[in-house]
């Protein structure tokens, strides 16, 4: 009888069946249910060993492994396997190996890569730069192949640390890792590995605030401050939360729904080209050019006053104006970004400061339907200011 490869491990039938990790974990919570020691039974044992057997291997090519496969594969006379079948057969060795020696089960629902790995950093199991690197290895990887040979050094360092993973989210991600989903897959991971946690229920305070932006933490004189700034700059002109160099650097708070979708939200895009342009602003200055109140209308109406006390004169002032004025134009959030890539260049130049804080509130509320005066309020603001700077 011909079979089909449906999601979910479904088969043709319309039976679902769970995922072997799935049954894994049932089998050992259904002995501690009977009374017994929770282990596993010697079906799931076997093969756990099987599963082993066939790390390195490619898919398909590992005869014990094939009874732990759900994914079920169709009789078209193609010599291709499908992509499910592929990633379900990496997924089974990464966890065979994970679950090698560990005395309770390791496919935790709910428990995304990005989570796993910041539960390892908080585990002190390895140093932070270390885990960071080697989340980065993974995400960085060009293709399926070699992603999966970083995961297999996580894995080790996970089961090493105690630390579980949810199979059947990575299953999917696996899926996904060479098609068009991929960046979904990074910002998810990404965002899990940045969450900053709930706040303390008594921490009134703080509840539901952003951790301190890195552009006001930022120490021109640390001897990393050259390589923090160049992972930003890596940044520029890529998608929000994508680009694993930046990951250590967000702060923003996210609802656990989104972060484990890998969400592109306002909030994650205004600070993503916040950071961008901030390590644009802040390259070759040895002084932090984050500078609280310096709006783009202070910053331009600055750099118009040095202009005219240059040798340019009245006809620098006019270009400048003109120059800023086609930014309080911009239509949309992806404008005014655009129009900033090319303003910051010349404050760096002349180390003119910038409120990023008031940046990112621009960037991330300009053309946001729920406020549709906010972007009408920063040109008034940001005029008024460049006509009292330039003055002054």
């Amino acid at each position: 009888m011909t079979t089909t490869s449906i999601p979910g491990g479904r088969s043709a039938a319309g039976r679902t069946r769970q995922f072997f990790w799935e049954e894994a974990v049932q089998d050992w919570e259904s002995s501690r249910k009977d009374g017994r020691r929770p282990e596993f039974s010697e079906y799931v044992a076997r093969n756990l060993r099987a599963l082993r057997e066939g790390v390195g291997r490619e898919a398909g090519t590992a005869p014990s492994m094939r009874f732990v496969h759900r994914v079920l594969l169709q009789d078209d006379g193609s010599d291709r396997l499908p992509d499910r079948y592929v990633a379900e057969h990496h997924t089974l060795t990464l966890f065979g190996l994970h679950q090698h020696a560990a005395s309770e089960p390791v496919h935790q629902q709910g428990v995304g890569l990005g989570t796993a790995c910041l539960l390892l950093r908080r585990s002190e199991a390895l140093t932070q730069a270390a885990v960071e690197r080697r989340l980065i290895e993974a995400a960085t990887a060009q293709d399926l192949h070699e992603l999966v040979q970083h995961l297999h050094r996580l894995v080790s360092l996970l089961r090493q640390a105690g630390i579980g993973l949810d199979y059947t989210r990575l299953f999917r991600e696996l899926t996904a890792w060479d098609g068009p989903d991929r960046n979904r897959v990074l910002r998810s991971w990404g965002l899990q590995y940045t969450d900053p946690g709930t706040p303390d229920p008594g921490d009134e305070e703080n509840a539901g605030r952003d951790r301190t932006p890195y552009w006001r933490t930022f120490d021109p004189d640390s001897p990393d401050a050259g390589a923090h700034l160049a992972a930003l700059r890596s940044g520029t002109g890529r998608e929000p939360g994508t680009v694993a160099a930046m990951w250590p650097y967000h702060r923003i708070r996210m609802a656990s729904q989104w972060r484990d979708k890998g969400s592109l939200t306002r909030d994650l895009t205004a600070e993503h080209t916040a950071l961008t342009l901030f390590a644009r602003h802040q390259q070759t200055r040895h002084r932090r050019m984050h500078v609280a109140g310096n709006s783009p209308g202070t910053a331009a109406g600055l750099l118009a006053g040095k202009a005219a006390a240059s040798s340019e004169g009245k006809a620098g002032t006019a270009a400048l104006e003109r120059r800023f004025g086609v930014l309080l134009t911009s239509a949309d959030a992806d404008e005014l970004a655009m129009h900033l890539r090319s303003f910051v260049p010349l404050l760096n130049q002349a180390g003119v400061g910038l409120d990023y804080d008031l940046l990112r509130t621009a960037l991330r509320t300009w053309d946001d339907p729920h406020r549709p005066d906010a972007a009408t309020g920063f040109r008034q603001r940001w005029d008024r200011d460049f006509h009292t700077a330039a003055s002054s």
